[in-house]
C-alpha cells in the first residue's frame, strides 16, 4: 500500500493547528481513504483513534506515520458486521482519548456485480457495513460528543450517479447515509453537532487503483479526467472537522473530479 502523507497544515493565528485539542474516530483508517483521513486529522493536531477489520500490520503502520510525525494514535481491531464490536470501538475510542469530537464513518465495502445475481449474503454484508455500522457508531459517538462535535460520514459518487451497470447495490447502500446525513442533521442539530457525508468519486487506492483495469474508463466519467488522490478526500474532512466547517451541515459535499456534473 502506497500512503499519502498530508502536509502539515500552518498554524493558526493562535500557534496552534486547527484541530488541537480534539479527538477523532476514524473507522476503516488502516488504508487507502481512511488513512489519508486519519493522518491528515493528525497533522491537523487531533489525537486520532481508527478502527480495522483485520490488517494489523497496516493499522500499526498508520500508527506509525502519525506517532513518528509527533501525533498521537491508536488502533481498534473492529468488524463493522459485529453490531457490538461497533459499540464497543467507539467507547474504547472515548475511553482512551479522554474525549470524542470527530467521528468519521469511512469503513465500507463493495460487491459489484449484475443486480440479479447478488446473492442475500452479500446484500447483508453491504448494508450490514456501509450501513448498520455507520447508524450505530454515530449513535454510540453522539453520546460522547458536545458542542461543537462532527459527524463525517464517506459516501460515494456513485449515490449521485451510477453511471455503468452492476452497482445497484453498493449505490444503495451509499444513497443511505445521505438519508442518515440529513436527519441526524435536524437531530443534533440543538446540540451544535454538525453532520455531513461526503461523495468520493475514483481514488487511487489499493481497492481500486488508478492503474487498475477499469481505471481508463473511470477517469473518463470524471470532468477532470483523472483518479482523485486520497489525500484530496481527507482535505474536504479536515475542513468539515475544523472551524471551516462550523455552519455546513446535512450537506452532500461531491470530491468527485466532476463525475456528478
Amino acid at each position: 500500500m502506497t500512503m499519502t502523507t498530508a502536509t502539515t497544515p500552518a498554524p493558526t493565528a493562535s500557534g496552534t493547528r486547527p484541530l488541537t485539542g480534539k479527538a477523532a474516530l476514524v473507522t476503516g483508517g488502516s488504508r487507502g481513504i481512511g488513512a489519508a483521513i486519519a493522518v491528515r486529522l493528525a497533522a491537523d493536531g487531533a489525537m486520532v483513534a481508527l478502527t480495522y477489520r483485520n490488517r494489523d500490520d497496516l493499522a500499526a503502520q498508520v500508527v506509525k506515520e502519525i506517532t513518528e510525525a509527533g501525533g498521537r494514535a491508536w488502533a481498534i481491531r473492529a468488524d463493522g458486521v459485529d453490531p457490538e464490536a461497533v459499540r464497543a470501538s467507539v467507547a474504547a475510542a472515548a475511553d482512551r482519548m479522554g474525549r470524542l469530537d470527530i467521528l468519521v464513518n469511512n469503513a465500507g465495502t463493495g460487491i459489484m456485480g449484475p443486480f440479479e445475481g447478488i446473492a442475500l449474503d452479500d446484500v447483508d454484508r453491504v448494508l450490514a457495513t456501509n450501513v448498520r455500522a455507520p447508524f450505530l457508531t454515530a449513535q454510540a459517538a453522539a453520546v460522547h460528543l458536545g458542542e461543537g462535535g462532527r459527524i463525517i460520514s464517506i459516501g460515494s459518487c456513485m449515490a449521485e450517479r451510477v453511471a455503468f451497470p452492476g452497482g445497484s447495490l453498493y449505490a444503495t447502500s451509499k444513497a443511505a447515509l445521505v438519508g442518515l446525513t440529513k436527519a441526524l442533521a435536524r437531530e443534533l442539530g440543538p446540540r451544535g453537532i454538525t453532520v455531513n457525508v461526503v461523495h468520493p468519486g475514483p481514488v487511487d487506492t489499493d481497492m481500486n487503483p488508478a492503474d487498475g483495469e477499469s481505471a481508463a474508463f473511470q477517469a473518463q466519467l470524471t470532468s477532470l479526467g483523472r483518479y482523485g488522490q486520497p489525500a484530496e478526500v481527507a482535505a474536504t474532512v479536515a475542513h468539515l472537522a475544523g472551524d471551516g466547517g462550523r455552519y455546513i451541515t446535512g450537506a452532500a459535499l461531491a470530491v468527485d473530479g466532476g463525475y456528478a456534473a
